[in-house]
């Protein structure tokens, strides 16, 4: 995966999801966040919460010495937000996350379930460890895409001496559907979702160049077959109700009741009967 990343589509790729997590992230507030994966991108780069961390799972990186801190951002992205530090490197099993339960505000999955051991744990932790209103940001390969159609035929190419590196060696693509079926299951409302990255994969990034057009042609009229998606989820708790805070109910309380004035008077003769 590192050294696919290098390559005109890796960088292709990495630019495009850069962009659209600094969109996103900025907004999304709170005290602790983390990133699971793929350090090549700076997915955090543009949020705001005092306590960040860049996690990689330690299963996929062989020997430990191995192991070096977060890159930064790719070329062209813009800068980390004003006085805010690098987030932290973390080094961890995804199945099994070193956070308490409800306590982080934001996880960022960059292709962390296609790559995971098991997704459906790794998932599973996400929403053991997410606060209710939390934010899931998830990123992925669409299997129904022009580079799914090239990694499915890759094994057939291999086998009649075509040798293909379009895509990464690894991993089992997780289609967009799917994952919001997955997501609702874990009582995730989806927020949004888009698709990107609508050129082929191809070697070269003159070639690359030249199939600029179908950025704008695929957002317009094949939006669904973006070889990435973008989804952004919010953890959801039936039957919660938010409260406001303890002193406005104090302050209802103490308050005294109003007394209302009787205009019509009252007869000694109904007086002395209720005697």
């Amino acid at each position: 995966m590192d050294e696919w990343l290098l390559t005109p589509a890796g960088r292709y790729l990495l630019a495009w999801e850069q962009q659209q997590l600094d969109r996103t992230v900025g907004d999304l507030f709170g005290f602790h966040a983390v990133q699971l994966g793929l350090p090549q991108l700076d997915g955090l780069g543009q949020n705001r919460m005092p306590h960040r961390w860049t996690a990689v799972d330690r299963l996929s990186l062989g020997d430990p010495a191995t192991i070096q801190a977060p890159c930064g951002p790719p070329e062209g992205a813009p800068a980390r937000v004003a006085g805010q530090p690098a987030p932290r490197a973390l080094v961890t099993d995804f199945d099994a996350l070193p956070f308490e339960t409800q306590s982080l505000d934001l996880v960022v999955l960059p292709h962390t379930l296609e790559l995971a051991r098991d997704p459906h744990q790794t998932l599973r932790e996400v929403d053991r460890v997410l606060v209710p209103e939390g934010k899931l940001v998830a990123i992925g390969l669409n299997p129904a895409s022009l580079w799914g159609a090239q990694q499915r035929t890759a094994p057939l190419l291999s086998r009649l001496g075509m040798g293909t590196d379009f895509l990464p060696p690894r991993g089992d693509l997780i289609g967009y559907w799917r994952l919001r079926d997955w997501l609702r299951l874990l009582s995730f409302d989806i927020e949004r979702g888009r698709f990107g990255c609508y050129r082929p994969a191809l070697r070269s990034q003159q070639w690359l160049d030249r199939f600029g057009w179908m950025e704008p042609a695929g957002d317009r009229w094949w939006p669904v077959l973006g070889a990435v998606y973008f989804l952004v989820a919010t953890k959801r708790v039936r039957g919660m109700r938010l409260i406001g805070p303890a002193w406005k109910q104090r302050q209802q309380s103490q308050r005294a009741r109003a007394v209302a004035a009787r205009r019509e008077p009252i007869s000694e003769s109904s007086d002395a009967s209720r005697r």
